[in-house]
């Protein structure tokens, strides 16, 4: 077992916390807008799509629960990759996985501006849009700064806030629905369920993952983390499934029309304007949450990097009386919003799908490696390798969909920061 036991850091997260925090970090804006997306793809069958989806991440998921119940200490697919091909591969992966989700940041606080733009049009004007930002990514920054506890107990509220109207929207719409709206035309084919299940995979994929970034604040996490992680995704994924049936049973062949806020659509049916309210009030709060847990979890990989000289020393401080990496936090979230105002985001974003598919095959790769270790407090696979085996046939069949300019960016990015690992590197020595 890897063990920092020098962090210095509070393990107060338990299994009710971890599961909020992978339902908050993975349920974001894509959720108000995916149903109609798939719905064009695939129409009433498009609930196949989240079967195949959640079939698919689950495998991945397994191995992130097995090589996360292994290590005990901050910094997630940092340590994992880390611990099993060294400190090279582990802060290329920490670097990926920042970046990805960095970019997803930066992107979601300018869709929560957008929305609020919707009530208030002024917060179009560049002036209040960075005052908003600087604000939100302010506020969030503080509140991790002071304390984990003090952290977890927004994401558990915000939470809340953004699981409720979904449900309601599910329960009400399902006293709207037609049967007709239900009836499939036939299967899909192979290809467009395949697109489809892409399409989400790349949507969803990030979020239930990213909170093992903070493994060294997780208590017994050979306990926590198999539980959390698996009610969370599960929680997600029975969530996801019910709002795709109701969006479809209630609007029919008209959802896949509806792209820009199929959700707002849906509750119109039945509550009219206030359903539309509803709608992108909560799509409001689920921005703002996956923000607040994203910061929360992953600041975590700079803070690492930092702690093992791969990043300014600065970065690996611990606050002597909040027991938190405050500069690390304070530097992740400064990046995002310096990305979010000045629409760096965008040119991330090309980056993003090989970023997370060449991290998820790092975890892979390193669950297979340390299978072979004996550890005897920790979460085993059933089958030993054949997940594992599984989940990179899946990663190496979604590479094969990356763009040439997706892959040239990527490795521009990879020689970037292999530059900066041997410069800290020789500095170290």
């Amino acid at each position: 077992m890897h063990d920092k036991s020098s962090e210095g850091l509070t393990r107060a997260i338990g299994v009710r916390k971890l599961a909020a925090s992978a339902v908050n970090l993975t349920i974001g804006a894509g959720i108000f807008a995916m149903p109609a997306v798939v719905a064009g793809h695939l129409g009433a069958a498009a609930v196949l799509a989240y079967f195949l989806c959640g079939l698919l991440l689950a495998l991945v998921l397994l191995c992130f629960v097995e090589v996360g119940s292994r290590v005990t200490t901050s910094g997630g697919v940092y340590e994992y990759v880390g611990m099993a091909f060294g400190p090279y591969a582990g802060f290329l992966t920490n670097m990926l996985f920042a970046g990805f989700a960095l970019s997803a940041d930066a992107a979601v606080a300018n869709i929560l501006v957008d929305n609020i733009a919707i009530f208030y049009p002024a917060a179009k004007s560049t002036g209040l849009r960075f005052s908003i930002m600087l604000m939100v990514f302010g506020l969030i920054a503080t509140l991790n700064v002071r304390g984990i506890s003090q952290g977890l107990r927004l994401v558990e509220f915000i939470t809340l806030a953004k699981v409720v109207p979904l449900l309601l929207l599910v329960g009400i719409g399902a006293f709207y629905m037609s049967p007709e709206n239900l009836r499939w035309e036939g299967m899909p084919t192979s290809k467009s369920l395949g697109e489809s299940a892409l399409i989400l995979f790349f949507a969803f994929g990030g979020g239930a993952e990213a909170t093992l970034n903070s493994t060294g604040e997780i208590k017994n996490p050979a306990y926590t983390i198999p539980r959390g992680i698996l009610w969370g995704a599960l929680s997600v994924f029975v969530i996801y499934v019910l709002v795709q049936i109701v969006s479809q049973g209630v609007l029919g062949a008209a959802l896949a029309t509806e792209r820009e806020a199929p959700l707002a659509a849906v509750a119109s049916k039945f509550l009219g304007g206030y359903g539309t309210i509803l709608m992108v009030v909560a799509a409001i709060i689920s921005c703002f949450g996956l923000i607040s847990g994203d910061i929360l979890a992953s600041s975590r990989l700079p803070y690492a990097a930092a702690r093992d000289g791969l990043l300014p020393s600065l970065l690996a401080k611990i606050h002597p009386t909040f027991k938190t990496p405050y500069w690390a936090v304070i530097f992740y979230a400064g990046c995002g919003l310096v990305l979010a105002i000045s629409g760096g985001f965008r040119q991330l974003a090309i980056l993003a799908s090989a970023a997370i598919l060449l991290v998820y095959v790092g975890v892979i790769l390193a669950t297979l490696k340390l299978q072979k270790t004996h550890s005897t407090n920790s979460f085993k696979i059933p089958g030993g390798p054949v997940v594992p085996m599984l989940a990179l046939l899946v990663t190496g069949w979604f590479l094969t969909s990356l763009t040439r300019s997706e892959v040239v960016g990527t490795a521009i990015f990879l020689a970037f920061f292999s530059g900066v690992y041997w410069i800290f590197r020789s500095l170290k020595q």
